[in-house]
């Protein structure tokens, strides 16, 4: 019978080390899985996180593992790339950091044996991801294990597999199930036992036979989303004279579903929006090494805002937590980390992640879009080896699996005429009208336009967010990093996005904050602000809430800007967001009115005198605040950058001049400015095509389009140079100390 080991404890861990020892090593640091080397310095900001090989060694005894025939080891996440020694012979070499492999390590165990594993996630020119706004973790980060099996067994080999294959397909009210399963070193006379169970584990069908096999469930009981999540399983024993060899087993929900362009979502026939959030999985402290209360903790948070959908950005997530999405309902969007720069070199490995994504998650109800790329067009859209990558991909979807349909997430400057964003069955785009250029109600328009000029084309946003941290105003202005515009941006872009039902998907970006060591904005280092709780999972952001009043059916009321007490206005504006139809609010215990508001979004005019204790009524539920009137805006609410290039207040900013604290697209509206900024960029781009040691850059590139400089007309050249150690560039204080002197004798026009 098949047996797992977990291999978590007791690893021996050497940073900076690409050799394989020879011996176990004494001297080592002691480290169990799952383990990351970036927990901290992949978050504290600089760009500067180790990228490079690291050694993992642990001793395996063989009389102390159980009897078996054969021996697989079980890497669930080595990121990014990573080879397996046993006894000093190199046994196998595996690109990328999100997916499960295996390789048999029988022949080379002795009775005693030393399994050293090199993990590496320095930057190269095949592997993805290479240029991403999040923190490529390196590291044994998932679980590890042995996996014990006798001589036949269901396939531990291909990409990762289960060695089990489920599909059920809706006939009428009827499901039919197609089962398969792969075996390795079959025997004559070996048969296959398939049991179809239902949620409670009764036995409702079973046959014994071959590889493939086939069920009818009368009336199947549907997996209705997070409204009914009901699951079956199949198990299957491989049988020998009536002994069981082997045994694999899976979870599996029966439900249809269509993506339709004018109405959207549709499961099981009936209309089913996906409202939700993208994910991604990194922790303060943790990096990406989680553990299962980690991923709990997560759907939990998800299931108490109401999402129906979660986009899991930007790589294949850990199998438990498809598990926990399967249970619990949530309708996923998974994907594969190519993004951003497209590298011709990196073909193979766009083949092989998105094989293992598919071969793995194939069996889970959860899913049902395959992500082919995010933002891969940020250096443009026309690159024939780009497009061919892109039907290669969305074919081999299709013929890996013909029930689910492929989608991709694309960058907002891409128009939507280029062939790229027509080659996925439905698209999405990201688009931060309202954060990164624009105006927040250029978003419901855009999506306006794309629908009537494809009107058979199902389309969904899969990116739009604002960013946010302890910073507070009472005129909240985009860009500001302030809660409460966050919380503003949010709340038009619900109203835009969810009152457009032919929007087949929407989703926030993100759940949470998140690790990206190049940013250095917002007054903290290391991270993107744009989630709706803290990185920390500790402090919910306002606009959560905003989420939650659309879309929970839990009671809630909530006051806003609870962070935000001090106020030198005479008469503050106080924002509640309550999911019932009426709220009252009391200033010291006096009421200050009933109000209604069909969106969720209710606004009070409050006298700002002394200490004034707020509480917010809505049916049986109770929220409080407190304010507090001062003189003098208290500085401690406003924006202060840490560690930044170049502070807001060392820039000289003659009147009538222009600086560092003028938007891009001002400047650019000037002949001088035009000049001196178009040979800044220049500079800049160069950086780019001559990396460190003076070789030519490998693979894609990043490029300031045309659509990319219109997209950042808006932010202050103060603002972007906070963002572009994102994609690679290195600023000094010193050069843009020198660009404010030159943009300091250009006049601003007249208006």
């Amino acid at each position: 019978m098949r047996t797992i080991l977990s291999l978590n404890p007791q690893w021996a861990f050497a940073k900076d080390h690409s050799a394989a020892p020879t011996a176990m090593p004494e001297d080592w640091e002691s480290v169990s899985l799952p383990h990351t080397w970036n927990a901290i310095d992949g978050q504290d900001g600089g760009n500067d996180y180790f990228r490079g090989t690291c050694c993992y060694a642990k001793s395996l005894c063989k009389a102390d593992l159980p009897e078996a025939a054969r021996y697989y080891l079980e890497i669930r996440g080595a990121a990014s790339s990573a080879d397996v020694y046993l006894n000093g012979k190199h046994l196998k070499h595996h690109d990328g950091g999100f997916s499960t492999w295996r390789m048999d390590l029988t022949d080379a165990l002795e009775e005693t044996s030393l399994l050293s594993i090199l993990v590496d996630n320095a930057p190269n020119d095949r592997v993805y991801p290479q240029v991403a706004d999040f923190t490529f973790y390196g590291g044994l980060y998932r679980d590890v294990n042995l996996i014990c099996v006798p001589e036949s067994h269901f396939d531990l080999d291909y990409y990762g597999t289960p060695g089990i294959k489920v599909t059920p397909v809706m006939e009428g009210s009827d499901a039919k199930v197609a089962v398969e399963t792969f075996l390795t070193n079959r025997k004559e006379g070996q048969t296959i036992r398939y049991s179809l169970k239902n949620r409670e584990g009764k036995i409702i069908g079973s046959f014994e036979g071959g590889a493939k096999a086939n069920f009818r469930i009368q009336n199947a009981h549907l997996w209705q989303g997070r409204k009914d999540p009901y699951l079956y399983s199949m198990t299957a024993e491989l049988l020998e004279n009536g002994e069981v060899l082997d045994t694999v087993s899976t979870r599996f929900g029966c439900r249809s579903y269509v993506i339709d362009p004018e109405r959207g979502f549709i499961l099981n026939g009936e209309e089913y929006p996906l409202r939700g959030v993208a994910r991604h999985q990194d922790r303060w402290d943790l990096g990406n090494a989680l553990l299962p209360e980690h991923h709990k903790e997560d759907i939990d948070l998800i299931l108490e805002m109401g999402c129906t959908t979660i986009r899991l950005a930007h790589y294949q997530h850990d199998q438990y937590f498809y598990d926990l999405c399967d249970e619990t309902g949530l309708v996923i969007w998974a994907e594969i980390p190519y993004i951003s720069n497209h590298m011709a070199t990196g073909r193979e490995n766009t083949i092989s992640q998105m094989t293992e994504l598919i071969v793995q998650n194939y069996n889970h109800a959860s899913i049902v879009v395959w992500g082919l790329s995010n933002e891969i067009t940020i250096g443009g859209a026309k690159d024939p080896d780009l497009l061919e990558n892109h039907r290669i991909l969305n074919d081999l979807c299709h013929k890996m699996d013909a029930t689910r349909p492929t989608t991709m997430a694309v960058v907002s400057m891409c128009g939507m005429d280029e062939e790229i964003v027509h080659i996925s069955d439905v698209v999405s785009y990201n688009h931060y009208f309202g954060w990164y250029g624009g105006e927040t109600d250029m978003n419901g328009p855009w999506f306006d336009k794309f629908h009537e000029k494809y009107p058979n084309r199902a389309v969904g946003i899969s990116e739009y967010g604002a960013e946010a941290l302890n910073w507070h105003n009472s005129d909240p202005q985009q860009g500001d990093y302030t809660e409460e515009y966050q919380a503003l941006y949010h709340e038009e872009l619900i109203k835009q996005l969810f009152t457009r039902p032919y929007i087949w998907a929407t989703h926030c970006w993100n759940m949470f904050d998140f690790g990206a060591d190049a940013r250095s904005e917002g007054g903290e280092m290391g991270q993107n602000h744009k989630g709706l709780i803290t990185i920390d999972r500790k402090y919910k952001k306002d606009a959560f809430y905003a989420y939650k009043a659309w879309l929970s059916d839990e009671p809630f009321v909530h006051i806003c800007s609870k962070r935000y007490i001090d106020r030198v206005e005479d008469v503050t504006k106080v924002t509640v967001y309550s999911n019932l139809p009426s709220v009252e609010l009391f200033a010291n215990g006096e009421s200050l009115g009933v109000k209604e508001a069909p969106d969720h979004f209710f606004y009070f005019e409050v006298p700002n005198v002394g200490e004034t204790k707020l509480e917010a009524v809505a049916g049986d539920c109770r929220d409080e605040s407190l304010i507090r009137k001062v003189d003098t805006f208290n500085k401690a609410y406003r924006l202060q950058e840490k560690n930044a290039i170049i502070n807001w207040f060392d820039i000289t900013m003659p009147e009538g001049y222009f600086s560092l604290n003028d938007k891009i697209g001002d400047i650019l509206k000037t002949v001088r400015g035009k000049i001196v900024l178009g040979t800044f960029l220049l500079k800049l781009m160069k950086q780019l095509k001559k990396p460190k040691g003076g070789e030519e850059k490998k693979g894609g590139t990043f490029s300031l389009t045309p659509d990319m400089m219109q997209m950042i007309g808006s932010f202050t050249i103060l603002r972007a140079s906070g963002m572009v150690g994102m994609v690679g560039i290195t600023l000094t204080e010193k050069d843009l100390l020198k660009l404010n002197a030159q943009l300091n004798k250009i006049k601003v026009p007249k208006k």
